[in-house]
């Protein structure tokens, strides 16, 4: 199991980029440096922690400056401390990139939403709708914000795309969110997801009451060969979290989450049902869209 942390793999991640953008490789750069080439290619892996001179040395020779250098020699400085608290404001969040990046990497996400729809599943007009009710969001940023979550889709596309299983609180499903045409299309589109292999929809019944997650929505994303990561969605802030008694806290939730949820079935079965009951004028049969 690798060692390396989220702030580590992120200087890793971004001094490729770097790399990548000036034409260099790992062998060319350690010659310009002096180094070896384990040396680098250890650095653009999270797995060597460089001194401050070195990255130094090392963003001269990629010419990268300003505010992004900054932002490198301060992920250098504390990339072994676990977790990862990013505060974001009205803008677009920074910690956006981390979450897709290691969605991207995952083998398995187990995804909790008690409100609404989780954000892998949502409809474009359901995103925008839901945005649009924000109060810190500017207007001016909505449709950014819908094309990047519609973006994070692709990682359904990807040759070697995680397993997901989605819990989704029955209060979510009965939130009207844009109106009837669209929450009926939100509803239809589930079920279509629903059906692939690597998906799992889990509805965990309002008549369950209180829960094992009740505290809030939470993501664990875990990985072949690196420790898993929990991240969970403030307002204000995104907090990706890596401790073990972390981790095992919500492996715990999670378990409590499987054994009261509805199986596939019968949450495909009450998904539809309430798709005909709350909006019949937009019901549509799914086995016909699917």
């Amino acid at each position: 199991m690798s060692d390396t942390t989220i702030r580590s793999r992120e200087l890793g991640d971004a001094l490729r980029l770097a790399m990548e953008q000036v034409g260099l490789n790992g062998k060319r750069t350690a010659r310009m440096l002096g180094w070896s080439e384990s040396r680098v290619s250890r650095m653009l892996t999270g797995r060597l922690a460089a001194t401050q001179d070195d990255l130094s040395a090392l963003l001269a020779v990629l010419m990268v400056k300003g505010r992004e250098r900054e932002r490198l020699m301060r992920l250098n400085r504390e990339q072994n401390t676990p977790g990862w608290l990013q505060q974001h404001d009205s803008r677009l969040p920074e910690q956006l990139k981390t979450l897709v990046d290691h969605e991207n990497k995952a083998a398995k996400i187990t995804d909790f939403q008690a409100l609404v729809i989780p954000g892998l599943l949502q409809t474009g007009d359901y995103a925008q709708a839901l945005l649009e009710r924000s109060a810190v969001i500017p207007p001016s940023e909505v449709q950014t914000r819908v094309a990047t979550r519609l973006g994070r889709k692709s990682v359904f596309s990807l040759d070697n795309r995680p397993n997901f299983t989605f819990y989704i609180h029955e209060f979510a499903l009965r939130l009207p969110v844009g109106g009837g045409a669209i929450m009926s299309d939100q509803l239809h589109d589930l079920l279509r997801l629903g059906v692939r292999r690597y998906i799992s929809i889990r509805v965990v019944p309002a008549s369950f009451g209180a829960h094992a997650a009740i505290a809030g929505s939470c993501r664990l994303m875990e990985f072949a060969g690196l420790r898993p990561v929990v991240y969970v969605d403030e307002q204000t802030a995104g907090h990706f979290l890596e401790e073990r008694a972390e981790i095992a806290t919500y492996r715990k939730i999670f378990a409590a989450l499987d054994d009261c949820a509805l199986d596939e079935g019968q949450s495909n079965d009450l998904i539809a049902g309430l798709a005909v009951e709350l909006y019949p004028d937009g019901e549509q049969d799914h086995h016909d869209l699917a």
